[in-house]
């Protein structure tokens, strides 16, 4: 399958770590040897110290996903990790060290775990967490390959897979405040049996009602959206919001998720990674809980059709005020290349630059020569880990080390960036709602946890401004807890640290 990265500040110094997964293989390895989480502490200058046994960390778990947040509202990101096998909950002590607790707080799924995302459903200032799940996978029942149709594809012997084999539902745990979770999936209206088979999540207000609604692509099912129906229970809205299936009316095999605002029109927009020979899809926010596929019309179709998509983010590496697109692909099936339809199993992952919020245009052969190199690429993470204003994204690769790709944009756009402290909201902040005015025009994000695949960003929200931008006249916050604050000629090219009132 695949496993992720994560940004993130774990011990409070401003720079930002990271946090690398390692799978593992059918045959396991041998006792001692077995493959183990890593976590990296930024020491700055471009320099990263492996700090994973210092820190208590080193899980030898098959690890997919990760994803961190403020649980305990302590002041320090805690740590959670997906599994095949036993999920990980670790608490940070905030001395730099972690402790599991995953049993304790009742969130040890033992399930094939992808995914997972910590936010405020409820807004009672808390975060809940997501988990999805793929398949009850047992390796000794599995068919072989090329033992039935579901194990093989345009005439190659393949893993088997998803189709055919038993979907496993995923999890919604209600944080209780107390330092445990309850699983409130059954009573949320998210419970399905038998389970899709989830990969990526997202969460963002794609309805603007003030509460948090969810988006979950699945492998070769349709994708859920969940809108919150406000007292404690979802209702899947995906396909009477138009994001269930593609522009063509079928299903796609989901990877890599993310929401954003890419045409500044102060609403959320979805894009979704996708199989080789099928697009992925962007779907474009009408209002009204309507969304529209634009993948052609924007110029994000043909160009994606040889490549298996899966990690990736709307990110503006240039500052330029639009949100642009990265896609980290790589094929799951290492003799696809026997096939001559132009698909590879090691491939060039893909930059998309946003031309004025009507259409995109690839830019990966000018990009230099980070995206000139070919891998089997998986879950990816965006965060300006080297301070110097601009977004830097890391790439988790199969059977070869992390790509780190350092942004060196040449230009002299301006940025601004906000680190949100919640009071009565959770103290990340996640679910804020950012509104920005600055040289005439008007921006907006949300403050996340985990979105692309298996991974998680930078939770510091940028904002690229453009040229010739040096103070940002407005920026308004909504709080999750109902609070809006409101700032006011702040300087640009800085780090604004904001605490809810």
């Amino acid at each position: 399958m695949c496993s992720g990265a994560a940004f993130v500040d774990f011990d409070g110094d401003g720079r930002l770590d990271v946090y690398l997964v390692n799978g593992s293989r059918l045959g396991g390895f041998p006792p001692g040897r077995e493959p183990r989480d890593r976590l990296y502490r930024n020491l700055g200058g471009g320099r990263f110290q492996d700090v994973t046994d210092r820190a208590g960390l080193g899980d030898p778990e098959w690890g997919h996903g990760v994803s961190w947040g403020d649980y305990d509202n302590d002041g320090d990101p805690d740590l959670y990790v997906t599994n095949w096998g036993p999920n990980r909950l670790y608490r940070n002590n905030g001395d730099g060290t972690f402790t599991d607790v995953a049993r304790a707080a009742g969130v040890d799924d033992r399930g094939w775990g992808t995914s997972s995302a910590f936010a405020d459903y409820d807004n009672d200032g808390d975060l809940d967490l997501y988990v999805a799940n793929y398949i009850r996978f047992d390796p000794e029942r599995t068919p072989r390959p090329g033992e039935n149709r579901f194990c093989r594809y345009m005439g190659l012997d393949v893993m088997c897979g998803p189709r055919g084999l038993e979907g496993e539902t995923d999890r919604l745990y209600r944080n209780d405040g107390n330092g445990r979770f309850t699983d409130i999936t059954a009573a949320a209206g998210m419970h399905m049996e038998p389970g899709y088979y989830g990969l990526g999540v997202v969460w963002g207000d794609i309805d603007a009602d003030g509460d948090l609604d969810l988006y979950v692509a699945n492998d070769s099912e349709p994708n859920l959206l969940y809108r919150n129906d406000g007292d404690g229970t979802f209702t899947d809205v995906g396909y009477a919001s138009g994001v269930a299936l593609n522009e063509a009316g079928r299903e796609q095999a989901g990877m890599g998720v993310d929401f954003g605002d890419y045409d500044n029109d102060l609403d959320l927009d979805l894009f979704v990674t996708n199989f080789s020979q099928d697009t992925n899809t962007l779907y474009e926010n009408l209002g009204g809980g309507r969304f529209a596929d634009r993948t052609s019309l924007r110029n994000l179709g043909a160009s994606s059709l040889p490549y298996l998509g899966w990690g990736t983010a709307f990110f503006d590496p240039d500052n330029d005020g639009f949100l642009d697109l990265f896609i980290a692909n790589g094929h799951v099936y290492s003799g696809i290349d026997r096939l001559g339809i132009g698909t590879t199993y090691p491939e060039k992952n893909q930059l998309f630059r946003n031309l004025g919020g009507r259409r995109f245009a690839e830019v990966t052969d000018a990009a230099g020569p980070g995206l000139q190199v070919e891998r089997v690429s998986r879950g990816a993470a965006f965060g300006d880990y080297d301070d110097d204003g601009d977004v830097d994204v890391l790439v988790v690769n199969v059977n070869a080390p992390p790509t780190l790709l350092r942004n060196e944009a040449a230009n002299r756009n301006a940025w601004i960036r906000f680190r949100l402290r919640g009071t009565r909201s959770n103290r990340d902040g996640f679910g804020a709602k950012v509104l920005v005015e600055a040289g005439g025009r008007k921006y907006y994000a949300e403050a996340k946890s985990a979105s692309s695949i298996l991974s998680q960003n930078d939770p510091r929200v940028h904002f690229g401004l453009g040229e010739g931008v040096e103070r940002v006249e407005r920026v308004e916050i909504r709080w999750p807890s109902g609070a809006v604050q409101v700032l006011t000629d702040l300087p640009a090219r800085k780090l604004h640290l904001v605490t809810e009132p």
